[in-house]
Order: C-alpha cells, then sequence, then structure tokens
C-alpha cells in the first residue's frame, strides 16, 4: 500500500486522503475498486492515469486543486460507475477528455471553472444517468453538447450564467426525466431547445430574471412538475402552456405578478403557487378566480391590494368581493420576434475541417500565419489555437455573425488590432492564452458586445489595459493571470460594470489602489495569488458587496491586523491566507466574519497562534497543516475548539520540543492546564463535565455546524 494511504483489502477500498500528493500513486493495489483521493494536488490528471487500476467501480477526486484533465485521461476505467471531479479548477472539457469511461452512471463536476462544453466531449458516457454541472462558469450550451447520453436522467446545471441555449443544446437527450436550470441569467423561456425534452417530467427554472412567459411558450408532452418561482415574471399569456398537458403543478412563487388569466389548456393542472406575488384581488382577477374553481386547481397566495382584502388567501375570496375601481394591469411585456436564422453556407478552408452538426470549425496546429477565410456563416465554434498569426487585424473574421467560441491560444499574437472582433456580435468566448500581447487598445472589442469571457492569460500584460473594457458591458470573467502586471490603479476596470471573476494569479502585484477595483461592483471572485502584496488590501475592498471569494495565497504578508476584512464581512464565504510566511494575526483581524465563512485555508505558515474563531460556525473546510503552534495553554481554547469541530484540520505543535510533531487535538500537553478538566473538551469544572457528558435527548437530535461531514482525527 502506498504512503500515505490506507488500504483495506477486504473491500478493495484505498484512501489517500489529503496527503499533498502530486501524482496518482503508481503502487496502488491492481484489483483496488474504490479509490478516494480528495483534497490532494494533482493540477494535471495526465494521459493514462489509472491504467494500473482497471478494476475501479468508484473514484473520488474532490478538491484536487485540477485544473486540466488530459484527453485519454481516464482510458482504461472500463468499470468505473461513480466519478467526483467536484469543487477544482476544471476550466475545459475537451472532446476526448472523459474517454474510456464506457460504465460511468454518475459525473460530478460541481464547483469548477468550467466556461465551455465542447462538443463531443460526453460522446464516449453512453451509459451515465446523472450529470452534475451545479456552480460553473458556463454562459452558453452549444448545439448538440449533450450528445451521446443516450440513458441520462438528470442534468443539473444551476448556479451557472447560462444566458445562451443552442435550439439543439438537448436534441440527444432521449431519456432525461429532470433537468435543472435555476440560479442562471436566462431572459426568457428558451422555448426551442425545451422542446426536444419530449420525457422530462420536472423543469426547475427559478432564479432566473424571466419576464414573460409567451404563448405557447413551454411543449414539453411529458412535464409535470414546473418551477419559475423567485424570477422576474410580469405576465403569463393564457395559452402558455397549451402544449404541456401533463402539467400538475406549476410554482410562481415570488414574481412581479399583479395576477394570472385563466390557463387554457392546463387540464390536468393541480396546484398553482403564487404565494409572494403583489396579487391585486380586483375584478380583473375574477376569470382567473372562476377558472380556480371550474379546473378545481388548488392557489396559494394572498392579495396584496385593495387594502380591505389585503391579506386574504386567494381560495377565501367570493366572486363580489372582487370589484373594479382600481388601476388595470400594466400591458404585457414587448417580446420581441425572433428572426429566421440563416441557413450556413460557404465552403470549409482548405487544410481545415468543418462539422456541420456541431457548427464547429477548426485550423489547429497548422502552422498558419495568416487567419483563414471562409468558414460557414452559421459556424458557432472556431479554433485556431497553436499557429503563428502574430497579429490579428481589422475585420478578420467575416461572415460569422453567429459565432460564440473563438480559440486563438498559442498562435504568437503581438497585437490585437482596433476592429479585429468586428461583426462578432455573438461572441461569448474569447481564448486568448499563451500570446506575446502587452497592450490592448480601447477599440480592440469593438463589435462584440455579448463578449462574456475574456482569457489572457500567459501574455506580457504589465499593467491592466486601461479603457479596453469599456466596450464589453457583458464582461463576466477576465482572466489574466501570470503576467507581469505590477499594480492596479484607478480607472483599470472602467466598465467592467458586469464583472464576478477577475483571475489575476502569478503576476507581480505590490499595490492596489484603493479605488482601483470599485467599478466591479458585483465581483465575486477575487484570485490574487501568486503576487508580491505585503498586506491585505483592506482600502481595495470596499464597495464589492457580493465578493464571496478572495485568494491572497503566496503573496509575502507577514501579518494581518485588525478588521482586514470587514469590508467584505458580509458576504465573503472562502478565504486563502495559505503559503504566505504569515507570522502573526492580530485577534481582531477577523472581526465581522462569521456563520457565512465555509472554508479558511491557513496551511503552511508561521505563526503559532491564530484569533478566536468560535463563531465560524458555519466551516466546511479549516486547513492548519504545517503551522508550528506553540502548544501551551495559551492554546487551549484553540484546542478546545478543534476538538467540537467536526472537521478534519491538520493542526500539529511545532513547540516545545516534548510535544514537536503530535496533532494538537491529540497533545496530553494541556492536561496540566489551570482549568482542564476530564471531559473531553477540557476546561470544565467536574460538575459541569459530568453534566455535559449526559446531554438531554432535545439536545442529541440538534444539528451541528458540520453536519454531514465525516468526524475524524485532527
Amino acid at each position: 500500500c502506498p504512503r500515505p494511504c490506507i488500504c483495506d483489502n477486504l473491500r478493495a477500498h484505498v484512501l489517500c486522503l489529503k496527503g499533498n500528493l502530486t501524482a496518482v500513486p503508481s503502487t496502488i493495489p491492481q484489483l483496488t475498486k474504490k479509490l478516494d483521493l480528495r483534497r490532494n494536488s494533482f493540477t494535471v490528471i495526465p494521459v493514462g492515469a489509472f491504467l494500473a487500476t482497471p478494476y475501479l467501480t468508484h473514484l473520488d477526486l474532490q478538491r484536487c486543486k485540477v485544473e486540466r484533465l488530459e484527453e485519454g485521461a481516464f482510458r482504461g476505467l472500463g468499470r468505473l460507475v461513480y466519478l467526483n471531479l467536484a469543487s477544482n479548477s476544471i476550466a475545459l472539457l475537451y472532446q476526448e477528455s472523459l474517454d474510456g469511461l464506457s460504465s460511468l452512471q454518475q459525473l460530478i463536476l460541481e464547483g469548477n471553472r468550467i466556461e465551455e462544453i465542447q462538443p463531443g466531449a460526453f460522446g464516449h458516457l453512453g451509459s451515465l444517468t446523472v450529470l452534475d454541472l451545479r456552480a460553473n462558469a458556463l454562459v452558453y450550451l452549444p448545439d448538440m453538447v449533450f450528445q451521446g447520453l443516450q440513458v441520462l436522467r438528470w442534468l443539473r446545471l444551476s448556479h451557472n450564467a447560462l444566458h445562451v441555449l443552442g435550439s439543439e443544446a438537448f436534441a440527444a437527450l432521449p431519456a432525461l426525466r429532470r433537468l435543472s436550470l435555476d440560479h442562471n441569467e436566462l431572459q426568457a423561456l428558451p422555448s426551442e431547445a425545451l422542446a426536444r425534452l419530449d420525457g422530462a417530467t420536472r423543469l426547475d427554472l427559478g432564479y432566473n430574471p424571466i419576464t414573460y412567459v409567451a404563448e405557447e411558450a413551454l411543449a414539453m408532452a411529458s412535464l409535470k412538475h414546473l418551477f419559475l418561482d423567485h424570477a422576474a415574471l410580469q405576465d403569463v399569456a393564457p395559452d402558455a402552456f397549451t402544449h404541456s398537458p401533463q402539467l400538475r403543478t406549476l410554482d410562481l412563487r415570488e414574481n412581479q405578478l399583479q395576477g394570472l388569466p385563466p390557463l387554457a389548456g392546463a387540464g390536468g393542472l393541480a396546484r398553482v403557487s403564487l404565494t409572494g406575488n403583489p396579487l391585486l384581488c380586483s375584478c380583473l382577477l375574477r376569470p382567473f378566480h372562476d377558472w380556480l374553481a371550474r379546473a378545481r386547481v388548488q392557489a396559494e397566495g394572498s392579495c396584496t391590494a385593495p387594502p380591505a382584502l389585503r391579506g386574504r388567501p386567494l381560495d377565501s375570496l367570493r366572486p363580489p368581493e372582487m370589484r373594479c375601481g382600481h388601476p388595470p394591469l400594466p400591458p404585457s411585456p414587448t417580446v420581441p420576434l425572433e428572426q429566421p436564422r440563416e441557413a450556413g453556407s460557404g465552403q470549409c478552408p482548405r487544410g481545415c475541417t468543418c462539422s456541420p452538426d456541431f457548427r464547429h470549425g477548426s485550423c489547429e496546429n497548422r502552422d498558419l500565419r495568416e487567419i483563414p477565410r471562409g468558414f460557414p456563416r452559421d459556424t458557432h465554434l472556431l479554433d485556431l489555437h497553436r499557429n503563428a498569426f502574430g497579429t490579428v487585424q481589422p475585420g478578420a473574421f467575416p461572415g460569422l455573425k453567429e459565432l460564440v467560441s473563438l480559440h486563438l491560444q498559442s498562435c504568437s499574437i503581438e497585437a490585437l488590432h482596433p476592429g479585429a472582433l468586428r461583426g462578432l456580435e455573438n461572441l461569448v468566448y474569447l481564448y486568448l492564452t499563451d500570446n506575446h500581447i502587452s497592450t490592448l487598445a480601447a477599440a480592440a472589442f469593438e463589435g462584440a458586445p455579448r463578449l462574456a469571457y475574456l482569457d489572457l492569460d500567459h501574455n506580457a500584460f504589465t499593467r491592466l489595459p486601461t479603457g479596453a473594457f469599456q466596450l464589453l458591458p457583458s464582461l463576466i470573467s477576465l482572466h489574466l493571470q501570470h503576467n507581469a502586471i505590477g499594480e492596479l490603479v484607478e480607472g483599470d476596470l472602467a466598465g467592467a460594470r458586469a464583472l464576478r471573476w477577475l483571475y489575476l494569479a502569478g503576476n507581480a502585484i505590490k499595490r492596489i489602489a484603493p479605488t482601483a477595483l470599485a467599478p466591479a461592483k458585483m465581483l465575486e471572485k477575487l484570485h490574487l495569488e501568486g503576487n508580491r502584496l505585503v498586506e491585505v488590501p483592506t482600502s481595495a475592498l470596499r464597495g464589492l458587496p457580493a465578493l464571496s471569494e478572495l485568494k491572497l495565497s503566496r503573496n509575502p504578508i507577514k501579518h494581518v491586523g485588525d478588521g482586514a476584512f470587514l469590508p467584505v464581512a458580509s458576504s465573503l464565504q472562502h478565504l486563502y491566507l495559505d503559503n504566505m510566511g504569515l507570522e502573526q494575526i492580530s485577534p481582531g483581524a477577523f472581526i465581522g466574519l462569521g456563520p457565512k465563512i465555509r472554508s479558511l485555508y491557513l496551511e503552511s505558515n508561521k505563526m503559532s497562534n491564530i484569533p478566536n474563531m468560535s463563531n465560524f460556525t458555519g466551516l466546511e473546510i479549516l486547513n492548519l497543516r504545517d503551522v508550528p503552534f506553540h502548544c501551551d495553554c495559551q492554546l487551549l481554547p484553540l484546542r478546545r475548539w478543534i476538538d467540537k469541530l467536526n472537521l478534519r484540520v491538520g493542526a500539529t505543535c511545532g513547540s516545545p520540543a516534548e510535544a514537536r510533531g503530535l496533532k494538537v487535538k491529540l497533545s496530553i500537553i494541556f492536561q496540566t492546564c489551570p482549568g482542564w478538566g476530564p471531559g473531553k473538551a477540557g476546561g470544565a469544572s467536574p460538575d459541569k463535565t459530568k453534566a455535559a457528558s449526559k446531554p438531554s435527548k432535545k439536545k442529541r437530535s440538534g444539528k451541528s455546524p458540520a453536519r454531514g461531514f465525516k468526524k475524524s482525527r485532527a
């Protein structure tokens, strides 16, 4: 059994948890069936990484800092039925990334950074029944993206930023029964895409900014449960659900509806929930109220107006009470007519390949000096990476107004000229990684107003390209990692008002001006690891009310002062302060932070104590490995707190000599401290400890803050 793993030969189960492994051990027993590699540091899963363990049925790679799956990474795992890759940093799924997993039934990719899925990525997963893509960075789903998933029953796409769905995005899912699209950015019902799902019985569309459900908007023959709660609905057409005859429950909670018309054609409807809507119970609502009675539909909700009926449940109203004399309902919002799509035309450029089924063109790695022209006009994805273009001239992509994703990585590009993207009005993704770009003109992105993902990692920027984001009102994700940026100054992010994720790791940033981040008021993730900051940029965090993740790892910050994170205390959930050589954390450093914090990384630092964190009751991850704690009586509060946590924390003593290397949780040195008692947590008087050892049944049944995590030794 390889170190530091634990092998259970009887059950063919191997655990290598949180061992800081950087590669999959080659000496894992060949007959292993379940392999748990959570919380290691693999970064890349190379080709054939598991060829030595062909009998695996379950593989867990959660929180392993995986950034890339090489094509063929899982070849040889024909028996695998469960693969968990949650909470990593995977950004792109290639066509062969998941090759070889013919028996896979569950694939968990939740909580990565997946921005794009190339058509064909799931083509080899013919046995998959559950695909979990929650909490990624998807904006667009191309046609046939799920081709090959013939038996998939549940597709989970919640908590992304989807606002563009290809009309054939779900065309290859004949067995799908449940589709989760809640918590996205859909502004209208994706009627064409959903019409392909003849067998789906449940559809979750809540928490999208949908304002109107149009006539015959939903044609899903088997749909029984529709969730449109917490959206922005102002009106629903009378025949919106005519072509969904099996619909039983309709959830419209927490919208802006003042009423509904009778819902023609929804003969099977049993329940409509309108709770949390500003219902106007005037005579204008009588037709709907009468229809509820005739159709025997249960309705939940209560009147907001008129004042005499405020708070009255809908099912308690009598028609004579619903009188007129109140302002009419506002007119239905105008719904733009969809323009007919122009058929693709044109030949594929010589030396390139074009796939009309996927609307995908490719000229990768052809040593081209000029960008080829003549791709079909309906091309959605164009892959030109690993060429030698040098520059991108104005109007370089004529006729490609439907292009959504453009790949120009590793093309020796030094300049993106103004107007280079002119005409790319539907472009969402632009990849310019690994080039030689050092500056961008303000007009560089002219003509691409829908651009949401811009990847400029591994270029030659020494500062942010000021003014370049003014023409990008839809920019959500900006990658500028591994450049040579020295500081962030006022105006750097001017115009980036929709920005949510900013990645600046691996630069040389020493200073962030107090107003540098101010334009990005919607910022949720800020990655600054591997820079040259010597203090927490507290003043620059002001005005970021949505910031939930802050990475400061690998900066030479020696001291964290009082109130360092106070400006983002109400929103921060994930804080990375590891590998900094941190020597001291002030007692008030974490003031304001509390139950919202879910993960805190403090490993590989030099401090000997940490502040009181007893109010961090929502913690799911706490990493204190490789911190030289001085295990004396002053550390007793931390020791007691660790006792109560249901987490692996990895805290060990660095001093005194007799305790060095011992786990803080197991060290007996605390037993000599005043107030230490025989109880597990110590510090209580004998009487109180005895009482605490026999909690009431009521207390036993209560939830702990970290319930659901297996208890293990620190």
